[in-house]
């Protein structure tokens, strides 16, 4: 029994390494401008839909629900590189529901915005992040608690590459975020009309 608690820590500390190779990979290739760009167009609701099928089992512990604010049902066509978003996309959900309540809901709103452009924005009603640190949350590493953030586990580059690959498409990211009430990522792409 002893032996088999050890041999399950070894195995998420790996994980955890491996996890944590793989996203300095991934955001040092987009600094170096190795991870080309490859645009096509596609409907953005089809892509959230799929992550949130894809992530739907962790939720199930917390009871998250999610849905699309009213008016953001629509299929909307933007061009950007499909598999790169879909990156941005599972780590904007994941952490949604990573800090989301139980009980709690993930919303996806989806604006159009002049100069085709639109806005894709996840919310979620969970712990929130103090006004402090919202300007530093992009930052590699960056941690708003190492005691909250090494229970929850992640290798603290996840919002470090979205926000590399949003400026590798020339596009804009931001947060907001209160305590106790929630957190809104959201990013613009160019649109298809």
């Amino acid at each position: 029994v002893i032996a088999q608690k050890f041999i399950n820590q070894a195995q998420a500390n790996v994980e955890r390494l491996v996890g944590l190779l793989n996203d300095l990979d991934v955001i040092t290739n987009l600094e170096i401008n190795k991870a080309p760009i490859l645009k096509t167009t596609f409907v953005i609701q089809d892509i959230i839909n799929e992550v949130v099928h894809n992530l739907n089992v962790k939720w199930l512990k917390k009871n998250i629900q999610f849905h699309y604010k009213k008016g953001s049902e629509l299929p909307v066509s933007v061009f950007a590189d499909r598999n790169k978003i879909y990156q941005v996309l599972v780590n904007l959900l994941s952490n949604a529901a990573k800090y989301g309540k139980i009980d709690g809901q993930i919303i996806a709103s989806i604006y159009s915005l002049e100069e085709d452009k639109v806005l894709i924005e996840i919310s979620d009603d969970g712990i929130g992040v103090a006004e402090e640190h919202l300007p530093r949350l992009f930052e590699r590493f960056y941690r708003t608690d190492d005691a909250r953030s090494r229970e929850i586990g992640g290798s603290g580059l996840g919002l470090a590459i979205c926000k590399h690959i949003m400026e590798a498409h020339n596009e804009t990211m931001h947060i907001r975020s209160k305590v106790n009430v929630g957190t809104t990522v959201g990013f613009t792409l160019a649109s298809i009309a």
